[in-house]
């Protein structure tokens, strides 16, 4: 433990920690001559347990066991003694696989004292010559029971070992009696080590997940090359030694097989008649059904929501429409009385003129004069816009009569030029519009006469406006291009000259 630091004292550093160096280091123990034994013998782990086990045995004290002998020891068959019990023999049914080496050991020792042929004759008995004595299955016996491999294939095919699988009806009626021992059995084979109990009624759906999982992956060491039929080294060539172990690996893979279809037989009647299962199958079904049904309200709930939500849009657009439109009602009222102020300050200016020009004899000595001139002020109240009119009815209130017939005169010839400019416009485009016929074959209503796709509807409208704004109208056919581009649905743009050519078209076309 350290001390604490006190307040007068020092810490001088006497020297740096050394860099961290990679040493390499032999493996040694008795863990690692253990894996290197088992690696070599390929044994299982659980049967290298079984071995360090039975050693372990062997260094403590004797233990205390008791031999029952073989009732009919004295007449086993000595040829036969492949097919003989080999613990029963050495007196240890009781123990069978459990027994340590040291109890084998032991129990041939107190066999061979008393079954001895030498203690027989000594006393007696009629001694059988060679193998044929009862003795030589005592000695079979202990060379099975002695080698590990040896023992594991005897034990693999144990004749004491209950290899049955309950029905379902026993498995149904009392399960928890039936099935538990039959795992725990055949749990010997497992090369895992503690396999999972198949628990009770009160065990969570993890834990019985898990018991089954590792019997339906169940890892067996159990293996049949006791049963072979015929021993290779018996064989008096090498061909037929390779026929025999061609033989005994195809019986033991069969017999493997077999067995695995035993342990999976186990395991699905044991699944099938497992009350617990059906238990979790029923809960799983009620909480799928919950689920569902809870998606179902939610996506009730969201679907009324979306309705709600649908006719609050729906009421807000109608009120904005019914706002829109009384706002356009008005505008359009608006419009029509601004309209109706301007037509009647046009009429009363258009009034004004005429009267202004006729007070002067619009401005002629001779009646052909006086004619042409009242045809130029007409054209004045065509053409003239509000603004002109009034500056124009200005001048003539206050000028004299010359200046008055300057004023007019120069109002005149403007709208000359711009209506001779209107006929130039016209004339060009008459004219590049029977070029673009001539060179595209004449032109198709619905493409020709403009450049541009014309619906019915344009056309119709086309007709409507030029017959709206006639001849003599100030910048007709920008009126008449500006009137369709406010009205038309198609969304197509017009200028004056795709107007005056799609107007000619239809001229010529007769409509």
């Amino acid at each position: 433990m350290l001390l604490e630091a006190v307040d007068a004292d020092e810490t001088t550093v006497f020297q740096e920690v050394a860099a961290s160096v990679q040493v390499q280091v032999e493996p040694v123990g008795r863990w690692f001559e253990a894996y290197v034994k088992r690696r070599n013998r390929t044994v299982s782990t659980s049967f290298q347990e079984l071995e360090e086990e039975e050693e372990s045995s062997e260094e403590s004290d004797d233990e205390d066991f008791q031999l029952e002998e073989h009732p009919m020891l004295r007449t086993l068959d000595p040829k036969d003694w492949k097919n003989q019990d080999h613990y029963a023999v050495l007196g240890l049914p009781h123990l069978r696989y459990k027994a340590t080496q040291k109890q084998i050991k032991a129990a041939h020792k107190a066999i061979v004292l008393k079954h001895h042929p030498d203690k027989r004759k000594a006393a007696g008995e009629q001694i059988s010559e060679g193998d044929n004595d009862y003795f030589t299955c005592i000695t079979k016996a202990i060379e099975t029971l002695s080698d590990p491999v040896r023992r594991r294939a005897f034990d693999s095919v144990d004749p004491t070992f209950d290899n049955s699988v309950p029905s379902k009806g026993e498995g149904k009626e009392n399960f928890f009696q039936v099935f538990p021992a039959v795992f725990e059995r055949n749990s010997r084979w497992s090369t895992k080590k503690h396999a999972p109990s198949i628990g009770t009624t009160e065990s969570s759906f993890e834990e019985v997940d898990n018991f089954y999982s590792f019997w339906y992956n169940f890892d067996s060491w159990r293996e049949f090359s006791y049963l072979d039929e015929e021993e290779k080294d018996k064989a008096e060539c090498r061909d037929e030694r390779r026929w025999i172990e061609k033989q005994n690996r195809a019986s033991r893979a069969q017999r493997k097989k077999e067995e695995m279809i035993r342990i999976r037989t186990l395991v699905d009647t044991a699944y099938s008649c497992d009350p617990r299962i059906k238990r979790f199958k029923e809960e799983e079904k009620a909480r799928k059904e919950s689920e569902k049904k809870a998606k179902v309200e939610a996506k009730k709930k969201e679907q009324e929501e979306k309705e709600r939500v649908r006719q609050a849009e729906m009421e807000a657009a109608r009120l904005a429409k019914e706002k829109e439109d009384e706002e356009a009602k008005q505008a359009a009222q608006l419009a029509k009385k601004e309209k109706d102020i301007q037509k009647k300050a046009m009429k009363k200016e258009r009034q004004k003129l005429r009267t202004s020009c006729k007070n002067w004899n619009y401005f002629a000595d001779g009646e052909a004069e006086n004619v042409k001139m009242m045809e130029e002020v007409e054209k004045l109240c065509d053409r003239l816009e509000l603004a002109s009119l009034q500056s124009l009815n200005e001048i003539l209130a206050s000028a004299s009569k010359e200046d008055s017939k300057v004023a007019v005169e120069k109002q005149v010839q403007e709208v000359n030029v711009q209506l001779q400019r209107e006929r130039d416009a016209e004339v060009q485009a008459m004219q590049a519009s029977r070029g673009a016929e001539q060179a595209g074959g004449g032109g198709a209503v619905g493409g020709g006469g403009g450049g541009k796709g014309w619906n019915e509807e344009d056309l119709q409208l086309l007709i409507k406006a030029v017959n709206l704004f006639p001849a003599g109208t100030n910048a007709r056919w920008e009126v008449i291009a500006n009137y369709m581009n406010l009205h038309s649905t198609s969304g197509m743009k017009r200028t004056a000259k795709d107007v005056i050519n799609k107007a000619k078209s239809l001229q010529r076309l007769g409509k």
